[in-house]
């Protein structure tokens, strides 16, 4: 059996090809997914994505899973996972109806909920209004943010308690360093920046700044549930669409690989929608 783990972060296995947008591991391949996969037709028995397909545009999401589809054997199994938005809006409504200003943490599970269904489309600078939250002294419902959204939040909590994370402008400022000694070193351009603000108002400024970020590809561009991505995966010719939770699969042992469950059995990121599909045999 071949694997293809597309956009996999921090989360791979070495016995898959992994492919990210910058190299994380020895093993991880660093690829710009928006410029297709760099792999021959029918090369994979099984695609997996995870947390992918919710940053790429609606308007490009049918070439991406038609690439996943191209790349895929006849029977090759197809599964992605996406925050799941019927999961959300249904936890959402009910926390609406539980909301209540006499009780801190009803009221944050509110404003969480709010943040989880926004903050991550609208949001102007790295982490958000998330990273924000999350570094509040005042945090009732802890145990609840970490029931939606898995161990990569407590993490994040733990390091933010403890100020292991740079702080959302510390960590902007960073990427704009790389990024301006890469178009020095590309493009070797070594006018200052200063040139800048003498054509640019400040508004101006801060227009581009934002453009940027929002194409840097942290920002969701759409999300799915189990309906919308079905008709996806059927409009691209893939069949057998099945639901899945964390555990299932048509992947043989799938949890061995510890992509959407941890080694003490929890899950990775239970907020998520799972859904597999088959290509067919033509």
């Amino acid at each position: 059996m071949k694997y293809l783990n597309l956009g996999c972060g921090q989360r791979f296995h070495p016995s898959w090809t992994n492919i990210n947008f910058i190299s994380t591991g020895e093993t991880v391949i660093a690829h710009d997914l928006r410029q297709g996969i760099p792999f021959q037709d029918q090369s994979f028995d099984v695609v997996y994505h995870s947390h992918v397909l919710e940053h790429i545009p609606k308007a490009e999401a049918e070439l991406f899973i038609k690439e996943c589809y191209r790349v895929l054997r006849p029977k090759g199994i197809l599964r992605i996972v996406v925050p799941d938005l019927e999961q959300i809006a249904r936890i959402y409504l009910d926390c609406l109806e539980k909301a209540n200003i006499n009780s801190q943490e009803l009221d944050q599970n509110y404003q969480w909920v709010l943040l989880e269904m926004y903050d991550q489309t609208v949001r102007n600078q790295t982490g958000g209004e998330m990273i924000n939250f999350l570094s509040r002294q005042d945090l009732y419902n802890k145990d609840f943010i970490v029931s939606r959204c898995g161990v990569e939040i407590q993490n994040i909590i733990t390091a933010q308690k403890y100020k292991y994370l740079p702080s959302p402008t510390t960590e902007n400022l960073m990427v704009k360093l790389i990024k301006y000694i890469y178009r020095l070193l590309k493009y070797r351009d070594y006018r200052h920046q200063e040139l800048l603000k003498l054509i640019l108002s400040t508004a101006e400024l801060d227009a581009l700044r934002i453009g940027q970020f929002r194409q840097s590809g942290e920002v969701h561009q759409w999300m799915y549930d189990r309906y919308s991505l079905s008709i996806l995966l059927k409009n691209c010719g893939l069949a057998e669409i099945t639901k899945r939770n964390a555990y299932e699969s048509f992947i043989d042992e799938w949890t061995k690989f510890y992509l959407d469950t941890e080694p003490d059995g929890s899950v990775y990121k239970p907020d998520s929608l799972y859904i597999e599909a088959v290509k067919p045999v033509v």
